[in-house]
């Protein structure tokens, strides 16, 4: 979650919690949860970014893995290998197996547990890559060439977000909620497109790095409000009279914003409007960049979760 102009324009060392909880984030209901100690496809290599018998999860000590389609699915806190070679692996095997199971995933009701558990785990294999740069580099040269781009551009985008970032107090609460049905976000989103003009996966990406679609629920540091996060006074000015808390509302007010401040001639232009951060634009363009590539990237964000960083350490708090 980020503040912005009134609601956007702000130092980036001002981001706060919320900034972090929606870029390394996940859901579990909408009550306060304590902050506390603790991140191949073949599709084709794009220019840089501008504008399973399924079975229960084992809790035990964690095992490094490589999960493929009709295994075993990765425990929520699974070892992350720190060697290149079963790192790739480990990456391969499990976006195969996320793949698949969003394919067979009707795109209707809650997210079966296979795609929530894939995805939490390519979300923290990313996170890992983006701390460890060098591991990163060697991993990602093992792998098929569409999956090293988009296994490059998540780590980048992360990284970027990181960046951002600064620990909290372990004591800090935050409001966490569902996500809505990720088929009713991507309606608004397209919908939004069609009215304004800005690219329904620019939409996505911003409401996905700011509150992961809406499972943060708390206010920003400074009064950000809603899955999209608007100062009051900006959204009194761009909100169309809508409701800053309803998704809809938010993602046209968004959209509103967007194209008065450049898009779609000008996404940097008009992201850094939204956010002044040249970190956060990089970020929302790779991000968006990916579910240009392949829709299925939407989808595995949708299931991505919510993390926050706090001075005793990193704490998941929403997903299985």
């Amino acid at each position: 979650m980020e503040e912005r102009h009134d609601h956007h324009r702000r130092p980036a060392r001002a981001l706060a919690a919320m900034a972090l909880a929606a870029l390394l984030g996940t859901a579990a209901c909408g009550d306060p949860a304590p902050a506390a100690s603790a991140a191949g496809r073949q599709s084709a290599p794009s220019p840089p970014a501008s504008a399973p018998q399924k079975s229960t999860p084992q809790k035990s000590t964690p095992q490094e893995s490589t999960p493929q389609a009709g295994e075993t699915l990765p425990a929520p806190d699974q070892k992350i290998p720190g060697d290149p070679a079963r790192l790739a692996a480990a990456l391969k095997g499990t976006s195969a197996a996320l793949d698949a199971a969003i394919d067979a995933w009707p795109k209707t009701g809650k997210p079966p547990r296979d795609v929530e558990l894939l995805a939490l785990h390519q979300q923290r294999v990313y996170r890992y890559t983006a701390r460890h740069p060098e591991l990163a580099a060697r991993a990602f040269a093992r792998l098929p060439s569409g999956l090293a781009a988009e296994a490059k551009d998540n780590t980048a985008a992360i990284r970027e977000l990181l960046s951002l970032a600064h620990p909290i107090k372990p004591s800090a609460t935050f409001k966490v909620q569902p996500a809505p049905p990720a088929a009713e976000l991507l309606g608004h989103f397209k919908k939004t497109e069609r009215r304004f003009g800005v690219e329904w996966e620019v939409l996505a990406a911003v409401m996905f790095a700011e509150t992961k679609f809406g499972r943060v629920k708390s206010d920003s540091h400074v009064g950000a409000q809603g899955p999209m996060q608007f100062m009051p006074g900006t959204w009194k000015a761009y909100g169309m009279g809508g409701d800053v808390q309803d998704p809809r509302d938010a993602v046209m007010g968004a959209a509103n914003y967007l194209r008065a401040s450049g898009a779609p001639r000008d996404y940097r232009r008009a992201l850094y409007a939204y956010n002044h951060s040249r970190a956060y634009v990089n970020a929302i363009l790779l991000h968006a960049r990916q579910m240009k590539r392949d829709p299925r990237n939407y989808y595995a964000y949708y299931n991505w979760q919510v993390f926050v960083i706090t001075t005793a350490g990193e704490r998941r708090l929403t997903g299985p």
